[in-house]
């Protein structure tokens, strides 16, 4: 996720309160937006009570490691001093609760552009539960939003199973997401926000490659959506701020038009043969367990989509209409909805996303 400036944030008293509990269940059609609510930018902050009632999943962006590979995870709200409209951390609190009552899933999102965390320890992993157990806990929140960038997630040479992976930050993170599962049951909503480097791009590359010479960090979310298919809520990769990737038609596609999200959606809801090897599969995961992630303006991220051609794609992956040149390999009437960084910037533009993609995706 983009950020223009960030600055340090100073240690407000803690306010405890209870977790949320089992809300109602997601609608059928959901939008996800990121709340920039720990720092500022040019969007503007935007208080907990003034997001809008078309956004189903609030994303808190971001809880940040105090080291990169401390697996300590810290949250605070925006300083006054970046952000004057900023409310008491009570109001805040209270604005969550209202929110939760009128159905909406409020997350703590984790990592960011900023934000590397790298799970190479036992320690680090369970500082990280421990950690992010404390954000949930303090603010009542309904889970966790996985959004690690840059460095975070590689897989060493010689890791090349899917189910069985071997590298450290991979099997830790693994863990340590199923044991804040375990921690908060059924109740507790997970998501993911890779880019598609960590994801499609297994098509051709997963980690250093046949011959050792591609990027590590190549696909390297695939072993951790895998392992977590069972209680994964939502994966919404971030369709923005990519090269181009091979799509299942085995041409390259360009962020910024329908086919992009076509077939980039098309890969995690048919599964795909990673590096090609169809003995080596990527499951598909469900139509409800899947969105795609775009930015709101041409502000927030490269590779804005108009909101014709983001329609355009919606239309050709849930009923097979108005499709391109790129025809996916199923049809997805439940295929979730969509994400969006973010709230901030949407709120910027007039609410275009929000209400335009709203009225396709009811609710």
């Amino acid at each position: 996720m983009r950020r223009l400036f960030t600055a340090l944030l100073p240690v407000l008293a803690l306010l405890l309160v209870t977790p949320a509990t089992a809300g109602a269940a997601l609608p059928r059609h959901v939008l996800v937006g990121y709340l920039h609510a720990s720092f500022a930018n040019g969007s503007g902050y935007v208080r907990m009570q003034d997001v809008p009632d078309e956004w189903d999943i609030i994303n808190l962006a971001f809880a940040e490691p105090t080291s990169v590979t401390s697996g300590d995870l810290r949250f605070s709200l925006c300083p006054a001093t970046e952000c004057p409209n900023v409310e008491s951390e009570a109001e805040f609190t209270q604005a969550i609760r209202a929110k939760q009552a009128q159905g909406k899933k409020v997350l703590i999102s984790i990592g960011g552009q900023n934000g590397q965390v790298q799970l190479s320890t036992a320690a680090a992993r369970d500082k990280f539960v421990s950690s992010v157990a404390a954000i949930i806990d303090r603010y009542g929140l309904d889970g966790l939003d996985i959004d690690f960038e840059g460095h975070s997630l590689s897989l060493n040479a010689g890791d090349r199973t899917l189910a069985n992976p071997t590298t450290p930050v991979i099997v830790n993170l693994i863990a340590a997401l199923k044991s804040l599962k375990a921690r908060y049951g059924d109740a507790f909503v997970l998501t993911m926000a890779p880019e598609t480097f960590f994801v499609q791009l297994g098509y051709q590359f997963y980690g250093r490659g046949v011959h050792g010479g591609a990027d590590p960090r190549a696909a390297a979310y695939l072993p951790v959506i895998h392992a977590l298919r069972d209680s994964l809520t939502l994966l919404h990769v971030q369709d923005y701020n990519s090269g181009p990737i091979m799509g299942l038609d085995n041409q390259y596609h360009t962020m910024g038009v329908a086919d992009f999200h076509t077939a980039m959606t098309d890969m995690v809801l048919s599964g795909f043969p990673i590096e090609g090897n169809p003995a080596n599969p990527f499951p598909p995961l469900r139509q409800d367990q899947v969105a795609f992630g775009l930015p709101a303006n041409t502000y927030a991220g490269n590779g804005f989509t108009p909101v014709a051609e983001v329609h355009k794609s919606l239309d050709c992956l849930m009923k097979a209409q108005n499709c391109g040149a790129y025809r996916p390999r199923g049809v997805y009437p439940e295929l979730r909805g969509l994400m969006s960084w973010s709230i901030n910037w949407d709120k910027f533009s007039g609410q275009e996303f929000s209400k335009a993609h709203r009225a396709k995706l009811p609710r």
